[in-house]
Protein backbone atom coordinates (compact mmCIF):
# COMPACT_ATOMS: atom_id res chain seq x y z
CA UNK A 1 0.00 0.00 0.00
CA UNK A 2 1.42 3.39 -0.98
CA UNK A 3 0.27 6.97 -0.47
CA UNK A 4 2.88 8.85 -2.43
CA UNK A 5 5.97 9.95 -0.56
CA UNK A 6 4.32 10.04 2.86
CA UNK A 7 3.18 6.50 3.69
CA UNK A 8 4.59 3.29 2.18
CA UNK A 9 3.98 -0.24 3.43
CA UNK A 10 6.69 -2.61 2.17
CA UNK A 11 6.25 -6.35 1.43
CA UNK A 12 7.89 -7.37 4.72
CA UNK A 13 5.49 -5.20 6.73
CA UNK A 14 7.81 -2.26 7.33
CA UNK A 15 5.94 1.04 7.13
CA UNK A 16 7.98 4.06 6.01
CA UNK A 17 6.33 7.33 6.90
CA UNK A 18 7.07 11.00 6.34
CA UNK A 19 5.03 13.52 8.28
CA UNK A 20 3.42 15.68 5.57
CA UNK A 21 3.43 18.74 7.82
CA UNK A 22 6.90 18.61 9.41
CA UNK A 23 8.93 16.26 7.20
CA UNK A 24 9.80 13.95 10.12
CA UNK A 25 10.84 10.48 8.85
CA UNK A 26 9.55 7.46 10.74
CA UNK A 27 9.86 3.71 10.23
CA UNK A 28 7.65 1.11 11.87
CA UNK A 29 9.53 -2.20 11.72
CA UNK A 30 7.80 -5.57 12.27
CA UNK A 31 8.72 -7.35 15.48
CA UNK A 32 9.73 -4.27 17.45
CA UNK A 33 6.27 -3.37 18.71
CA UNK A 34 5.28 -6.41 20.76
CA UNK A 35 5.11 -4.52 24.02
CA UNK A 36 2.34 -3.11 26.22
CA UNK A 37 1.77 0.64 26.32
CA UNK A 38 2.37 0.84 30.08
CA UNK A 39 4.91 -0.65 32.43
CA UNK A 40 4.14 -1.83 35.98
CA UNK A 41 5.06 0.71 38.64
CA UNK A 42 8.02 -0.12 40.86
CA UNK A 43 8.99 0.94 44.37
CA UNK A 44 5.49 1.91 45.44
CA UNK A 45 4.20 2.29 48.98
CA UNK A 46 0.92 3.01 50.70
CA UNK A 47 -0.37 6.57 50.54
CA UNK A 48 -0.49 8.81 53.59
CA UNK A 49 -2.61 11.93 54.04
CA UNK A 50 0.60 13.95 53.74
CA UNK A 51 1.18 12.41 50.31
CA UNK A 52 -2.26 13.52 49.14
CA UNK A 53 -1.82 17.09 50.33
CA UNK A 54 1.91 17.82 50.07
CA UNK A 55 3.70 15.34 47.82
CA UNK A 56 5.20 18.11 45.67
CA UNK A 57 5.30 21.89 45.22
CA UNK A 58 2.05 21.79 43.21
CA UNK A 59 0.01 20.14 45.99
CA UNK A 60 -2.78 21.87 47.99
CA UNK A 61 -0.75 22.34 51.18
CA UNK A 62 2.06 24.06 49.26
CA UNK A 63 0.27 27.02 47.70
CA UNK A 64 2.92 29.37 49.08
CA UNK A 65 5.72 27.35 47.48
CA UNK A 66 4.80 28.62 44.03
CA UNK A 67 4.73 32.24 42.72
CA UNK A 68 1.65 34.48 43.08
CA UNK A 69 -1.45 32.91 41.61
CA UNK A 70 -2.81 34.48 38.42
CA UNK A 71 -6.09 32.58 38.19
CA UNK A 72 -7.97 29.76 39.89
CA UNK A 73 -11.10 27.76 39.17
CA UNK A 74 -13.29 26.89 42.15
CA UNK A 75 -15.96 24.22 41.72
CA UNK A 76 -19.53 25.48 42.23
CA UNK A 77 -22.79 24.22 40.83
CA UNK A 78 -23.89 26.77 38.26
CA UNK A 79 -20.39 28.26 37.94
CA UNK A 80 -19.88 29.98 34.58
CA UNK A 81 -16.73 28.06 33.63
CA UNK A 82 -17.97 24.48 33.21
CA UNK A 83 -19.38 24.44 36.73
CA UNK A 84 -16.55 26.48 38.22
CA UNK A 85 -16.06 30.09 39.28
CA UNK A 86 -13.03 31.89 37.85
CA UNK A 87 -11.05 34.05 40.29
CA UNK A 88 -8.13 36.22 39.21
CA UNK A 89 -5.14 37.44 41.23
CA UNK A 90 -5.99 35.86 44.56
CA UNK A 91 -4.19 37.68 47.43
CA UNK A 92 -1.80 35.65 49.57
CA UNK A 93 -3.99 35.95 52.65
CA UNK A 94 -6.99 34.52 50.75
CA UNK A 95 -5.35 31.49 49.15
CA UNK A 96 -6.94 29.11 51.66
CA UNK A 97 -10.41 30.69 51.56
CA UNK A 98 -11.46 28.54 48.58
CA UNK A 99 -10.33 25.21 47.14
CA UNK A 100 -8.93 25.58 43.62
CA UNK A 101 -9.53 22.66 41.27
CA UNK A 102 -7.14 24.27 38.79
CA UNK A 103 -4.65 27.10 39.21
CA UNK A 104 -2.68 29.24 36.77
CA UNK A 105 0.69 30.16 38.25
CA UNK A 106 3.98 31.50 36.83
CA UNK A 107 6.68 28.95 36.11
CA UNK A 108 9.51 29.64 38.55
CA UNK A 109 12.08 28.68 35.91
CA UNK A 110 10.94 30.24 32.65
CA UNK A 111 12.08 29.11 29.22
CA UNK A 112 12.08 32.76 28.11
CA UNK A 113 12.77 34.94 31.11
CA UNK A 114 11.29 38.36 31.84
CA UNK A 115 14.76 39.76 31.11
CA UNK A 116 14.49 38.28 27.61
CA UNK A 117 11.52 40.52 26.86
CA UNK A 118 13.07 43.49 28.66
CA UNK A 119 16.48 43.43 27.00
CA UNK A 120 15.58 42.16 23.53
CA UNK A 121 12.29 43.98 23.05
CA UNK A 122 12.61 46.96 25.40
CA UNK A 123 9.48 45.86 27.22
CA UNK A 124 8.46 47.57 30.45
CA UNK A 125 6.26 46.08 33.12
CA UNK A 126 2.69 46.60 31.82
CA UNK A 127 0.55 48.92 33.92
CA UNK A 128 -1.87 46.17 34.93
CA UNK A 129 1.02 43.93 36.01
CA UNK A 130 2.67 46.74 37.97
CA UNK A 131 -0.59 47.54 39.74
CA UNK A 132 -1.00 43.88 40.68
CA UNK A 133 2.59 43.70 41.93
CA UNK A 134 2.10 46.77 44.11
CA UNK A 135 -1.18 45.47 45.47
CA UNK A 136 0.32 42.06 46.24
CA UNK A 137 3.44 43.42 47.92
CA UNK A 138 1.46 45.93 49.98
CA UNK A 139 -0.01 42.98 51.87
CA UNK A 140 2.52 41.73 54.49
CA UNK A 141 1.65 38.13 53.72
CA UNK A 142 2.03 38.82 50.02
CA UNK A 143 5.46 40.38 50.49
CA UNK A 144 6.56 37.48 52.69
CA UNK A 145 5.30 35.02 50.08
CA UNK A 146 7.24 36.71 47.26
CA UNK A 147 10.46 36.89 49.30
CA UNK A 148 10.12 33.21 50.22
CA UNK A 149 9.65 32.11 46.62
CA UNK A 150 12.59 34.26 45.52
CA UNK A 151 14.70 32.53 48.17
CA UNK A 152 13.83 29.17 46.68
CA UNK A 153 14.72 30.41 43.20
CA UNK A 154 18.03 31.96 44.33
CA UNK A 155 19.00 28.73 46.07
CA UNK A 156 18.10 26.60 43.06
CA UNK A 157 20.33 28.63 40.72
CA UNK A 158 23.22 28.75 43.19
CA UNK A 159 22.90 32.46 44.00
CA UNK A 160 23.99 33.91 47.35
CA UNK A 161 21.15 36.44 47.24
CA UNK A 162 18.45 36.27 49.89
CA UNK A 163 14.91 37.51 49.46
CA UNK A 164 14.82 39.12 52.89
CA UNK A 165 17.83 41.30 52.02
CA UNK A 166 16.22 42.93 48.99
CA UNK A 167 15.18 46.56 49.23
CA UNK A 168 11.87 47.78 47.75
CA UNK A 169 13.31 48.48 44.30
CA UNK A 170 15.33 45.25 44.13
CA UNK A 171 12.33 43.26 45.34
CA UNK A 172 10.19 44.63 42.54
CA UNK A 173 12.84 44.00 39.91
CA UNK A 174 13.50 40.46 41.11
CA UNK A 175 9.81 39.56 41.27
CA UNK A 176 8.70 41.22 38.01
CA UNK A 177 8.51 37.84 36.24
CA UNK A 178 5.91 36.64 38.75
CA UNK A 179 3.54 39.38 37.64
CA UNK A 180 4.34 39.84 33.94
CA UNK A 181 6.21 36.74 32.80
CA UNK A 182 5.22 34.68 29.78
CA UNK A 183 5.60 31.11 31.04
CA UNK A 184 2.62 29.82 33.01
CA UNK A 185 1.60 26.48 34.49
CA UNK A 186 -2.01 25.25 34.79
CA UNK A 187 -2.03 22.94 37.82
CA UNK A 188 -4.72 20.44 38.80
CA UNK A 189 -5.60 19.95 42.47
CA UNK A 190 -4.95 16.23 42.92
CA UNK A 191 -1.55 14.57 42.97
CA UNK A 192 -3.07 11.14 43.62
CA UNK A 193 -6.53 9.85 42.72
CA UNK A 194 -9.23 10.07 45.39
CA UNK A 195 -9.62 6.30 45.43
CA UNK A 196 -5.87 5.60 45.18
CA UNK A 197 -4.13 3.53 47.83
CA UNK A 198 -0.47 3.56 46.74
CA UNK A 199 2.00 6.02 45.25
CA UNK A 200 1.41 4.37 41.87
CA UNK A 201 -2.07 5.92 41.77
CA UNK A 202 -1.13 9.31 40.34
CA UNK A 203 -3.96 11.47 39.03
CA UNK A 204 -3.48 12.28 35.36
CA UNK A 205 -5.95 13.54 32.76
CA UNK A 206 -7.68 10.15 32.66
CA UNK A 207 -8.64 10.55 36.32
CA UNK A 208 -10.61 13.74 35.65
CA UNK A 209 -14.34 13.75 35.04
CA UNK A 210 -15.66 15.05 31.74
CA UNK A 211 -16.62 18.38 33.34
CA UNK A 212 -13.29 18.70 35.16
CA UNK A 213 -11.40 18.15 31.93
CA UNK A 214 -13.56 20.75 30.19
CA UNK A 215 -12.71 23.25 32.93
CA UNK A 216 -9.00 22.36 32.62
CA UNK A 217 -9.17 23.06 28.88
CA UNK A 218 -11.19 26.26 29.31
CA UNK A 219 -8.66 27.70 31.76
CA UNK A 220 -5.83 26.79 29.39
CA UNK A 221 -7.50 28.62 26.51
CA UNK A 222 -8.26 31.65 28.72
CA UNK A 223 -4.61 31.74 29.78
CA UNK A 224 -3.46 31.79 26.16
CA UNK A 225 -5.59 34.88 25.63
CA UNK A 226 -4.09 36.58 28.69
CA UNK A 227 -0.51 35.93 27.58
CA UNK A 228 -1.20 37.45 24.16
CA UNK A 229 -3.07 40.39 25.68
CA UNK A 230 -0.28 41.40 28.05
CA UNK A 231 2.61 41.26 25.56
CA UNK A 232 2.27 42.66 22.05
CA UNK A 233 5.52 41.02 20.98
CA UNK A 234 4.20 37.47 21.40
CA UNK A 235 3.82 35.64 18.08
CA UNK A 236 2.79 32.28 19.49
CA UNK A 237 1.85 30.68 22.79
CA UNK A 238 3.18 27.15 22.98
CA UNK A 239 0.73 24.93 24.87
CA UNK A 240 1.76 21.46 26.01
CA UNK A 241 1.44 18.86 28.73
CA UNK A 242 4.23 16.55 29.88
CA UNK A 243 2.82 13.62 31.83
CA UNK A 244 5.22 11.58 33.98
CA UNK A 245 8.97 11.99 34.20
CA UNK A 246 9.85 9.92 31.08
CA UNK A 247 7.86 12.52 29.12
CA UNK A 248 9.77 15.42 30.66
CA UNK A 249 7.59 16.28 33.66
CA UNK A 250 9.35 17.81 36.67
CA UNK A 251 6.58 16.48 38.93
CA UNK A 252 4.17 13.58 38.45
CA UNK A 253 1.41 16.10 39.22
CA UNK A 254 -0.97 16.95 36.39
CA UNK A 255 -0.26 20.30 34.77
CA UNK A 256 -0.13 22.01 31.40
CA UNK A 257 2.41 24.64 30.41
CA UNK A 258 2.05 27.78 28.30
CA UNK A 259 5.11 29.56 26.91
CA UNK A 260 4.86 32.86 25.04
CA UNK A 261 7.48 33.16 22.29
CA UNK A 262 8.40 35.77 19.70
CA UNK A 263 8.52 33.32 16.77
CA UNK A 264 5.99 30.92 15.27
CA UNK A 265 8.08 27.80 15.89
CA UNK A 266 9.79 25.35 13.54
CA UNK A 267 6.68 23.23 12.91
CA UNK A 268 4.72 26.26 11.72
CA UNK A 269 7.66 27.45 9.65
CA UNK A 270 7.55 24.06 7.92
CA UNK A 271 3.82 23.72 7.39
CA UNK A 272 2.73 27.29 6.58
CA UNK A 273 4.40 27.44 3.11
CA UNK A 274 2.94 24.02 2.31
CA UNK A 275 -0.54 25.17 3.31
CA UNK A 276 -0.21 28.22 1.04
CA UNK A 277 0.51 25.97 -1.95
CA UNK A 278 -1.97 23.27 -0.92
CA UNK A 279 -4.87 24.58 1.21
CA UNK A 280 -6.29 21.05 1.46
CA UNK A 281 -3.18 19.55 3.05
CA UNK A 282 -4.66 19.22 6.54
CA UNK A 283 -7.82 17.48 5.39
CA UNK A 284 -6.01 15.23 2.91
CA UNK A 285 -3.36 13.97 5.35
CA UNK A 286 -5.44 14.28 8.49
CA UNK A 287 -9.05 13.04 8.73
CA UNK A 288 -9.37 12.04 5.05
CA UNK A 289 -6.31 9.80 5.30
CA UNK A 290 -7.57 8.34 8.58
CA UNK A 291 -10.93 7.43 7.01
CA UNK A 292 -9.25 5.72 4.05
CA UNK A 293 -6.91 3.69 6.28
CA UNK A 294 -9.24 2.79 9.13
CA UNK A 295 -7.54 5.06 11.66
CA UNK A 296 -10.62 6.92 12.93
CA UNK A 297 -11.16 6.63 16.67
CA UNK A 298 -14.02 9.01 17.49
CA UNK A 299 -16.22 11.87 16.31
CA UNK A 300 -18.54 14.37 17.98
CA UNK A 301 -20.26 17.56 16.86
CA UNK A 302 -17.12 19.68 16.93
CA UNK A 303 -14.06 17.46 16.59
CA UNK A 304 -12.56 14.30 15.12
CA UNK A 305 -10.05 11.94 16.77
CA UNK A 306 -7.72 9.79 14.69
CA UNK A 307 -4.46 7.91 14.99
CA UNK A 308 -1.71 9.90 13.32
CA UNK A 309 1.33 8.88 11.30
CA UNK A 310 4.79 10.29 10.77
CA UNK A 311 5.39 11.00 14.45
CA UNK A 312 8.42 9.98 16.50
CA UNK A 313 6.11 8.23 18.95
CA UNK A 314 2.73 6.49 18.57
CA UNK A 315 0.27 9.38 18.45
CA UNK A 316 -3.40 10.28 18.64
CA UNK A 317 -4.60 13.44 16.90
CA UNK A 318 -7.68 15.46 17.89
CA UNK A 319 -8.84 17.88 15.19
CA UNK A 320 -11.27 20.77 15.65
CA UNK A 321 -13.84 21.03 12.87
CA UNK A 322 -14.61 24.66 13.75
CA UNK A 323 -14.15 27.41 11.19
CA UNK A 324 -12.07 29.20 13.82
CA UNK A 325 -8.43 28.14 13.80
CA UNK A 326 -7.20 29.59 17.09
CA UNK A 327 -8.39 28.06 20.39
CA UNK A 328 -9.59 31.35 21.88
CA UNK A 329 -11.74 32.04 18.79
CA UNK A 330 -13.50 28.68 19.04
CA UNK A 331 -16.83 28.89 20.91
CA UNK A 332 -17.44 27.07 24.19
CA UNK A 333 -19.16 24.13 22.49
CA UNK A 334 -16.21 23.71 20.15
CA UNK A 335 -13.70 23.83 23.00
CA UNK A 336 -15.75 21.27 24.93
CA UNK A 337 -15.85 19.04 21.85
CA UNK A 338 -12.06 19.08 21.67
CA UNK A 339 -11.86 18.50 25.41
CA UNK A 340 -14.17 15.49 25.31
CA UNK A 341 -12.21 13.68 22.61
CA UNK A 342 -8.86 14.53 24.17
CA UNK A 343 -10.13 13.32 27.55
CA UNK A 344 -11.30 10.09 25.91
CA UNK A 345 -7.85 9.62 24.39
CA UNK A 346 -6.23 10.00 27.80
CA UNK A 347 -8.70 7.51 29.31
CA UNK A 348 -8.00 4.96 26.56
CA UNK A 349 -4.25 5.36 26.88
CA UNK A 350 -4.40 5.44 30.73
CA UNK A 351 -2.46 7.48 33.25
CA UNK A 352 0.20 4.75 33.45
CA UNK A 353 1.66 5.81 30.09
CA UNK A 354 4.09 8.75 29.81
CA UNK A 355 2.75 11.15 27.20
CA UNK A 356 3.22 14.58 25.67
CA UNK A 357 0.24 16.67 24.65
CA UNK A 358 1.00 19.29 21.98
CA UNK A 359 -1.35 22.02 20.74
CA UNK A 360 -1.09 23.35 17.17
CA UNK A 361 -3.02 26.26 15.63
CA UNK A 362 -2.66 29.35 13.42
CA UNK A 363 -0.09 31.82 14.78
CA UNK A 364 -1.01 35.46 15.31
CA UNK A 365 -0.31 37.58 12.25
CA UNK A 366 -0.50 34.80 9.64
CA UNK A 367 -3.31 34.51 7.13
CA UNK A 368 -2.95 30.82 6.30
CA UNK A 369 -5.68 28.67 7.88
CA UNK A 370 -4.21 26.07 10.27
CA UNK A 371 -6.83 23.88 11.96
CA UNK A 372 -6.55 23.64 15.74
CA UNK A 373 -5.32 20.17 16.55
CA UNK A 374 -3.92 18.50 19.64
CA UNK A 375 -1.48 15.61 19.35
CA UNK A 376 -1.08 13.10 22.17
CA UNK A 377 2.29 11.37 21.81
CA UNK A 378 2.91 8.19 23.80
CA UNK A 379 6.45 8.16 25.14
CA UNK A 380 6.88 4.39 25.23
CA UNK A 381 10.36 4.24 23.68
CA UNK A 382 13.68 6.04 24.02
CA UNK A 383 15.44 7.72 21.12
CA UNK A 384 18.95 6.34 20.69
CA UNK A 385 21.98 6.37 18.43
CA UNK A 386 20.18 5.17 15.32
CA UNK A 387 17.77 8.08 15.45
CA UNK A 388 20.53 10.55 16.27
CA UNK A 389 22.70 9.35 13.41
CA UNK A 390 20.03 9.11 10.72
CA UNK A 391 17.18 11.38 11.84
CA UNK A 392 14.96 8.41 10.99
CA UNK A 393 12.81 7.58 13.99
CA UNK A 394 11.81 4.00 14.77
CA UNK A 395 8.21 4.06 16.00
CA UNK A 396 7.52 0.68 17.55
CA UNK A 397 3.73 0.65 17.09
CA UNK A 398 2.12 1.12 13.68
CA UNK A 399 -0.92 3.38 13.23
CA UNK A 400 -3.20 0.39 12.55
CA UNK A 401 -1.92 -1.45 15.62
CA UNK A 402 -2.48 1.58 17.84
CA UNK A 403 -6.01 1.94 16.48
CA UNK A 404 -6.73 -1.70 17.27
CA UNK A 405 -5.39 -1.22 20.80
CA UNK A 406 -7.34 1.93 21.63
CA UNK A 407 -10.76 1.35 20.07
CA UNK A 408 -11.83 -1.47 22.45
CA UNK A 409 -10.77 0.68 25.40
CA UNK A 410 -12.85 3.57 24.11
CA UNK A 411 -15.93 1.36 23.80
CA UNK A 412 -15.38 0.08 27.35
CA UNK A 413 -14.93 3.62 28.69
CA UNK A 414 -18.09 4.84 26.96
CA UNK A 415 -20.12 1.91 28.30
CA UNK A 416 -18.84 2.65 31.81
CA UNK A 417 -19.76 6.34 31.55
CA UNK A 418 -16.16 7.47 31.97
CA UNK A 419 -16.15 9.59 28.80
CA UNK A 420 -18.62 11.90 27.09
CA UNK A 421 -21.08 10.79 24.44
CA UNK A 422 -19.40 10.33 21.05
CA UNK A 423 -19.37 8.09 18.00
CA UNK A 424 -16.57 5.53 17.92
CA UNK A 425 -14.76 3.74 15.10
CA UNK A 426 -17.11 2.51 12.37
CA UNK A 427 -19.98 4.53 13.89
CA UNK A 428 -18.29 7.74 12.72
CA UNK A 429 -19.49 9.40 9.54
CA UNK A 430 -16.76 11.78 8.43
CA UNK A 431 -17.30 13.53 5.14
CA UNK A 432 -14.28 14.50 3.00
CA UNK A 433 -12.95 17.93 3.89
CA UNK A 434 -14.43 17.87 7.39
CA UNK A 435 -11.92 20.46 8.64
CA UNK A 436 -13.43 23.89 7.97
CA UNK A 437 -10.77 26.15 9.39
CA UNK A 438 -10.48 29.54 7.77
CA UNK A 439 -9.25 32.90 8.87
CA UNK A 440 -11.92 34.91 10.70
CA UNK A 441 -9.97 38.02 11.77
Amino acid sequence: MSDGPYYRELPDGTIKQVNPFTGTKVWTVPGRGARPLSKPATQTRELTEHDRQAACAFCPDNLLSTPPEKTRLVKREGGLVRGHDLMRRVPADQLDDTVPEFRRIPNLFEILSWQYWQLNWGMDLPRASRDWQEEYLSNPRGEAHVRSVLNAKFKAVGSDQRGEDLGPKELREASAAFFAGGHDVIVARRHYTDEGTTTADVAGSASLTVDEHRAFMALTVDSMVQLHRHNEHVRYVVAFQNWLKPAGASFDHLHKQLVAIDEVGADNESVLPKAVLDPGIFNRWGPDFAVEHGLVLARNEGAVMTVGFGHRYPSVEVWSTSRADQPWRVDDNGIDAMSDLLHAAHVAVSDDVPANEEWHYRPIGTGVPVPWRIILKLRISTLAGFEGGTKIYVNTISPTTLTAMLLPRLFEARAAGRIASMDLGAECHIEPGVLRAGRID
